[in-house]
């Protein structure tokens, strides 16, 4: 049965009918209710009281459920919020004050009350009124069925959690032993803006990117990152602890930002849950425990929930270093500095039913299945993430078309020097003014991003930045032509091949794997991003390796891909990479 679009079990309908058919009062029916479970201001007008009465007397309701992706609604079960709380219990946490940020059905708070005796007060925040009179018809039935429980004041509020001041709990709580506890919505800002969903806190940079960070990927942030972090920093002063169901992100994020931030956090847990057993989704989720009012901390200790006996890893910042793995960290620390010359993501378009193009028999046909005529002057091979399969490349399956040679360089140029090409971007003008993101707004007719003197490198070594191989590739030119990469990958460019292979060799070695290993997340959306690939000391590097395994891995490389690589110019490119007063890289400018 439904009643205001919320299920609502026999038991507390009956009651409530009892109760309340010759209640006529607003004050006395909410008195009535706060007397026996607790729960204030269970209606907030006298409609809401006479609606009910009328809804409970009459037979079942059935109410078809809505959509809630805006609400990045992923509700925890009631038997994961028990075994949760039962695992704080073990811990000997016992609150006075429970919060539930974004509380839902209610679960955490049946959970809490279940098995926390020493609660005094307990409020739950909720954006969805049908879950506010859930979460209200669920405690009632909780105490029907228990009617021994310790029932503390509870209130829950049908509030924006964006709108909600916590600042007040806190200060007129500041004695009482607090938990915070929830599930947070798991969706990002950029989704919920695609929604048109007002559930989104006011528009703010609250971690305070700029330039194109802010415009881009790390100006997008993650709803439940947010409410965590207004959590710990509005009770961080408070005795007490805090525990949020969230995405592994958010946990890895939490703990990358404590370096600045400092919050008086201690005790940093995270236990991974199987999220597909728990809520039929495929998403890297865990719980996010820490102890709160106490010198900050920097690590994080990762567990199974369901077999949280031993510590898996332990991750977070040892020293002035982020790490994914602070024991195998230690074995490879000495190669983590800084890159003698600058990684950069490759090219980005957003318009690839224009711009990418397939050869068949002599001709370029677009994604639109259209054949396309253009002079060559523009077109180059292109590779993506999934084509850097192999150590060696020396020939692409798709091309590109390269309007500019610099970001921001006027592309009228086309036009004259090549008019057939010019045609074509112009005939699709509409694609190009299509893209939505903010980085091509008043910039030149066609333009792209990820460009520079780098792209044009003949030789490059490139990592895929979205898949797990901790493998590097090098590019060899296509038909003498260098050879682009997108977006997705990451890449560093030389003029000279025996340059290109010195660091292949290094980057493939060993030493580099376990490091890399050590300092990223296998569950980042991007597994290599260029800040960790700037952490490679390749000068450090290239002290760890003797002449006689160069030697030996050059003449491999010589024999399978038919190349003419010498050791000669070893001392060279060592020399080279020794920072010169301007700290600027010679060959790499």
């Amino acid at each position: 049965m439904k009643v205001f679009e919320a299920n609502i079990t026999d038991q507390v309908s009956y009651f409530l009918n009892d109760t309340l058919k010759n209640t006529f009062s607003l004050e006395k029916a909410n008195q009535e209710i706060f007397d026996r479970f607790g729960i204030r201001f269970f209606f907030n007008n006298d409609e809401e009281l006479e609606t009910l009465k009328k809804l409970i007397s009459d037979t079942c309701i059935s109410v078809e459920e809505p959509d809630r992706a805006e609400f990045g609604d992923f509700q925890t079960n009631l038997d994961l919020a028990n075994k949760i709380t039962i695992y704080l219990a073990s811990k000997n946490i016992s609150p006075e004050l429970v919060i539930e940020p974004t509380c839902g059905k209610g679960n955490f708070i049946i959970a809490s009350l279940n098995n926390f005796p020493d609660i005094k007060y307990l409020y739950g925040i909720e954006i969805y009124k049908p879950y506010v009179w859930e979460s209200k018809f669920n405690i009632i039935d909780f105490f029907l069925s228990n009617p021994h429980v310790n029932k503390p004041e509870i209130l829950i509020v049908h509030c924006n959690v964006f709108d909600f001041d916590f600042k007040k709990i806190a200060k007129e709580h500041s004695i009482n032993n607090i938990l915070v506890i929830g599930n947070p919505p798991w969706v990002t800002n950029s989704k919920l803006g695609s929604l048109n969903s007002k559930n989104l806190p006011k528009k703010t940079n609250f971690k305070n990117h700029s330039g194109l960070d802010a415009m881009t990927g790390k100006g997008n942030f993650d709803i439940a990152e947010f409410i965590t972090m207004t959590m710990i920093q509005t009770f961080q002063n408070l005795k007490g602890n805090l525990l949020l169901l969230v995405k592994n992100s958010v946990i890895k994020n939490i703990i990358f930002d404590q370096s600045k931030n400092k919050f008086k956090i201690s005790s940093i847990e995270k236990l991974c849950i199987d999220s597909k057993k728990e809520f039929n989704v495929s998403v890297e989720a865990a719980l996010f425990y820490c102890k709160l009012n106490s010198p900050p901390t920097f690590e994080c200790r990762e567990f199974d929930f369901y077999e949280n006996q031993v510590s898996k890893i332990k991750f977070g910042w040892l020293n002035d270093k982020f790490v994914s793995n602070i024991e195998t960290y230690i074995h490879t620390k000495e190669i983590d500095g800084k890159c003698p010359f600058v990684w950069r993501q490759g090219l980005k378009h957003d318009c690839s039913s224009v711009m990418e193009l397939d050869k068949v028999n002599g001709y370029y046909v677009n994604g639109l299945n259209e054949e396309v005529k253009l002079e060559e002057g523009l077109v180059y091979g292109i590779l993506k993430s999934s084509d850097l399969k192999n150590e060696v490349i020396n020939h692409s399956r798709k091309f590109t078309i390269v309007t500019q040679k610099s970001i921001g360089q006027d592309t009228k140029y086309i036009k004259t020097e090549y008019p057939e090409t010019y045609q074509y971007l112009k005939d699709h003008t509409s694609y190009f003014e299509a893209r939505k993101s903010s980085i091509y707004i008043n910039k030149p007719l066609f333009s792209i991003f990820g460009i520079g003197d780098y792209s044009f490198k003949s030789y490059k070594v490139a990592i895929s930045g979205l898949y797990k191989t901790f493998h590097f590739t090098l590019i060899l030119p296509q038909d003498d032509k260098p050879v682009m990469l997108d977006d997705t990958c990451y890449l560093v460019g030389f003029d000279k091949i025996e340059y290109a292979i010195y660091t292949l060799i290094l980057l493939n070695s060993d030493l580099t794997m376990r490091f890399l290993q050590s300092v990223t997340f296998p569950d980042a959306k991007r597994t290599f991003t260029k800040d960790i690939l700037m952490r490679i000391d390749l000068l450090e590097l290239a002290k760890q390796i003797s002449k006689a395994e160069l030697l030996t891995k050059i003449e491999l490389l010589n024999i399978k891909y038919k190349l003419n690589v010498k050791l000669e110019l070893w001392d060279s490119f060592i020399k080279e990479m020794i920072p010169r007063n301007s700290g600027q890289m010679a060959i790499f400018a």
